[in-house]
């Protein structure tokens, strides 16, 4: 930087030469003072350039086993061909050996290259780890001249901690590293093969955009047979129904359901057939609730309330979501004992089942006017004492008759 001299010392720096010449009589004539010797010459010695390869998402850290920051043309240059090695595909790659290039290209200058990487995931917590880094690295230079830093990134989303460097070395300028091709294209081809090789993203976008895209030649096709009402009605269903399980997150359930189904079906769990016949016991049960609400309201000489209604198909249906609950209880337990974890607690549940049916047949038949008083008392009266018994008896026997644990081999 040059100093700062005052005007007035440059206007009356000699006697004679400034007055001289000017053209003042009875003067002698002197040159004037050349700049340099009141500015100083100019300096040839420039400040110190510090190339910084920016990896924001810390793919250096992940895939190698170098820790940034890593100071030095050498180690830059090893850990891009460490990179390369792990993940050719990394964009990161061409930014390390860009600095090395740019480092190689400088050389007659004083020139550091370093490499510095946030972390993944979380942008800021990436950005101050950046920071971080660089204040380590201008701790670590020994050099009294000013620093300088010329930062090397491959996207806008790596330039995006350009603040956070510039906060703490001014940045001469900006290298974005791009492979030689078609740059748009380039990038289009590789998101569109990322979706088509993401299941995730291509179950999102590309099933409803495929039956969007049926509709018009399913239409078509169905005009033929005068049924293109038909084929809207499906199509739009079809869609409305996958983006509400998408929403709602009832794919991953499925599969979830799908994959326990397999695991049972090899495993030979009871479960999966109880399972089976309690739907179906439980279809049927429906079924009987709902030709008992019929038989009642015929009998009825009056309209319903809420309540008659409910009371008709419980104890219609209440005998076959018994026989379900029993049907569901006894294979759970049945499984738990072929596994080996059966507890004595367990065997509550079927006369749980029996005492709730039991209280529900007979408040919804007294509601009904089928069952008098003194017989839902007595059901009420049976149903409490079958689950505390049960539960005190196989309390006591927990107790008395403890499980061992087998040895896992």
């Amino acid at each position: 930087m040059r100093c700062t001299v005052p005007r007035a010392r440059w206007a009356v720096s000699s006697a004679t030469g400034p007055v001289a010449s000017l053209g003042v009589p009875g003067t002698a004539k002197r040159p004037l003072h050349p700049p340099e010797l009141l500015y100083g010459a100019p300096s040839n010695h420039l400040p110190m350039l510090l190339v910084l390869c920016v990896d924001l998402d810390d793919d250096i850290g992940r895939k190698t086993d170098f820790q940034t920051p890593i100071v030095g043309r050498d180690r830059v240059e090893a850990a891009a061909v460490a990179l390369a090695t792990a993940d050719p595909e990394d964009s990161d790659v061409n930014v390390l050996f860009k600095g090395v290039n740019v480092a190689t290209e400088l050389a007659e200058e004083s020139v550091e290259v370093a490499a510095v990487a946030g972390t993944e995931g979380d942008d800021v917590a990436a950005n101050r780890r950046v920071g971080e880094e660089v204040d380590e690295i201008l701790a670590g230079l020994e050099t009294g001249e000013e620093v300088t830093a010329l930062v090397v990134t491959d996207g806008a989303q790596d330039e995006s901690v350009l603040p956070v460097i510039r906060s703490r070395v001014p940045v001469d300028g900006v290298r974005r590293v791009v492979v030689r091709q078609a740059q748009d294209l380039e990038s289009m081809y590789y998101t569109i093969k990322q979706v088509l090789d993401d299941p995730e993203t291509r179950g999102t976008l590309l099933v409803p955009l495929g039956i969007l895209l049926l509709i018009y030649p399913l239409a078509v096709v169905a005009s033929y047979f005068d049924l293109p009402g038909v084929v809207l009605g499906l199509t739009s269903g079809l869609l409305g129904l996958y983006l509400l399980g998408r929403g709602l997150g009832l794919g991953s359930r499925l599969d979830s359901g799908v994959r326990r189904l397999r695991d049972g079906l090899y495993d030979g769990r009871v479960t999966i057939v109880t399972t089976i016949v309690a739907g179906v016991v439980l279809l049927v049960g429906g079924v009987a609730g709902l030709e008992q609400l019929e038989t009642t309201r015929g009998d009825s000489a009056a309209a319903l309330g809420a309540v008659e209604v409910a009371a008709a198909i419980v104890y219609g249906a209440i005998e076959w979501f018994a026989v379900a609950g029993l049907a569901t209880s006894l294979g759970q337990i049945t499984d738990e004992y072929l596994a080996g974890r059966l507890e004595w607690r367990y065997l509550n549940a079927p006369f749980y089942v029996v005492a709730i049916a039991v209280v529900l047949y007979a408040a919804s038949g007294y509601v009904l006017e089928e069952v008098a008083l003194s017989t839902l008392a007595g059901a009420l009266t049976g149903a409490f004492l079958l689950g505390v018994s049960s539960t005190l008896a196989f309390a006591i026997a927990e107790s008395r008759f403890p499980r061992e644990a087998e040895p896992t081999s």
